[in-house]
C-alpha cells in the first residue's frame, strides 16, 4: 500500500487549501494537499475575482482586512501576478432606499479601515460619466480591487509545492477518518495519506466530510453564472455593483486590463453534484444583459463571447464555517463562504496555518465557528 504521511493534510486544492499549505511551510510544518482536479479548478477559479471588502458582514472584516495584506504582496510572496488592480469598488443605487442603505453600511464599518466614501449623483456623473442617469448615488471603496481567479489559486499551489508542499492533484478521495491519534485519508486508487492534523477545505464537498464526523451543517451548493464582453478600450475603473430594486438579483461587473468586461449577477442555478458540473441557463445572461445598461448605457452595444457557471457552497446563514472541529481534535474546517471567498482565501490559509501551528489565531474567527449550528440542527 502506498502511504504518504505529513504534520498535516489538506483536503481541498483551492485557493484556501494552497494558501495555507503555503503558510504551514512557511512556519516549517510538513503538508499533503490533495485536490479531486487541478489546483483551482472549482470555485476558486470560475468566480467573479472580487478582492472587494465594501458589503461584507462586519463580523468578515478582520478576516478580510488580514487577507488584503497577503494580496498587497501576493508577487512577493508566491512569485506570480494574478492581474491584481486596486481600482476601487463602486456599489451604486437607483432609489433612496439604496442610498440610505450605502449610508449605514458605510457608518457601521468606519471602523475597519475601507475609507468608503458617499457619492452623489452629481459627484458620480463627474467622475465617471459612462453611469446611466438612472443611478442616483453610489459608495467608493478606493482600496478594493479585483484579480483574475483563473491564474490566483494555482500560482499559489505552485509556490507551496516550491516551499517543500506535497502537492498532489487529480487524486480523489474516498475516505477521511481518524484513525488512532491522527487521520487517515484514503484515495481511489489505493492511496493512503496519515496525519496528526487534517484541514478540510473542499468548498461545496466540505459539508459532507464534516457530517461524516458528526457535524451537519446547512449548505446548499448553487452555480453563479458568469459572463465576458469582447474587449473595449479600458474605460471602467473600479468594480462596480448595482443595488436591485426589483426581485431580480443585481448586476455586477469589472473590467480587466486587457479590455473585456467581467459580468456577474442575474441569479444562480441548481448544480449536477453527481457529475460534479455546473450549467449556465441562458436567461440568467439575459437577465444580467437587462440589467446592465441601466448602470452603463454603453454595454447595450457590447457583444457576449464567453459564459460559464461554477461550483460554489452557500451556508443558510451566509456565514462560512472557519476554525476546529467542535468534536473531533485536530481536525479543523474553512468552507462554505457562500461566494464570497475569493478575496478572503489568502488570508484564510494564513490564519489556518497560525492556528493550526500555535493553537490560537491574532485575527478573530469566532464569527466562523461551527457551534452555532448546534442547537440549529439538534
Amino acid at each position: 500500500m502506498n502511504q504518504h504521511s505529513a504534520d498535516v493534510v489538506i483536503v481541498g486544492g483551492g485557493i484556501m487549501g494552497a494558501s495555507a499549505a503555503f503558510f504551514l511551510r512557511q512556519r516549517g510544518r510538513s503538508v499533503i494537499l490533495l485536490e479531486r482536479g487541478l489546483i483551482g479548478q472549482q470555485a476558486s477559479g470560475v468566480n467573479f475575482g472580487n478582492t472587494r471588502r465594501m458589503g461584507r458582514a462586519l463580523g468578515e472584516l478582520p478576516l478580510s482586512n488580514r487577507s488584503r495584506q497577503t494580496w498587497l504582496k501576493f508577487r512577493e510572496l508566491f512569485d506570480a501576478d494574478a492581474e491584481l488592480l486596486l481600482n476601487g469598488h463602486l456599489r451604486v443605487g437607483f432609489v433612496a432606499e439604496h442610498e440610505e442603505r450605502m449610508q449605514r453600511y458605510a457608518q457601521d464599518a468606519r471602523d475597519y479601515g475601507l475609507g468608503m466614501q458617499m457619492m452623489t449623483a452629481k459627484a458620480l456623473r463627474e467622475r465617471f460619466p459612462y453611469l446611466g442617469p438612472d443611478v442616483i448615488a453610489g459608495c467608493l471603496a478606493p482600496n478594493d480591487g479585483h484579480a483574475n481567479p483563473r491564474l490566483a489559486a494555482p500560482a499559489i499551489g505552485r509556490a507551496a509545492a516550491r516551499a517543500g508542499a506535497q502537492v498532489l492533484e487529480n487524486t480523489e478521495i474516498v475516505h477521511v477518518e481518524k484513525d488512532g491519534g491522527g487521520f487517515r485519508v484514503s484515495a481511489a486508487d489505493g492511496r493512503e495519506f496519515r496525519a496528526p492534523v487534517a484541514l478540510i477545505t473542499a468548498g461545496a464537498w466540505g459539508d459532507r466530510i464534516s457530517a461524516a464526523f458528526g457535524e451537519p451543517v446547512p449548505m446548499i451548493v448553487k452555480a453563479p453564472q458568469m459572463a465576458v464582453t469582447e474587449p473595449v478600450p479600458y474605460a471602467i475603473g473600479p468594480t462596480t455593483g448595482a443595488i436591485s430594486d426589483t426581485p431580480a438579483p443585481g448586476v455586477y461587473f469589472r473590467q480587466v486590463a486587457r479590455g473585456n468586461i467581467v459580468i456577474g449577477g442575474g441569479g444562480h442555478e441548481p448544480v449536477d453534484m453527481v457529475n460534479r458540473r455546473a450549467y449556465v441557463n441562458p436567461m440568467r445572461t439575459l437577465i444580467k444583459l437587462g440589467q446592465a445598461p441601466r448602470v452603463v448605457p454603453a454595454f447595450r452595444h457590447l457583444s457576449i463571447i464567453r459564459v460559464w457557471a461554477g461550483i460554489e457552497g452557500y451556508m443558510n446563514d451566509g456565514r462560512a464555517v472557519m476554525g476546529p472541529s467542535a468534536r473531533v481534535p485536530g481536525l479543523f474546517y474553512a468552507f462554505g463562504f457562500s461566494g464570497e471567498g475569493f478575496q478572503l482565501g489568502p488570508g484564510v490559509g494564513d490564519v489556518m496555518a497560525e492556528l493550526i501551528a500555535t493553537g490560537a489565531t491574532s485575527t478573530p474567527i469566532d464569527y466562523f465557528d461551527i457551534r452555532r449550528f448546534d442547537k440549529v440542527l439538534a
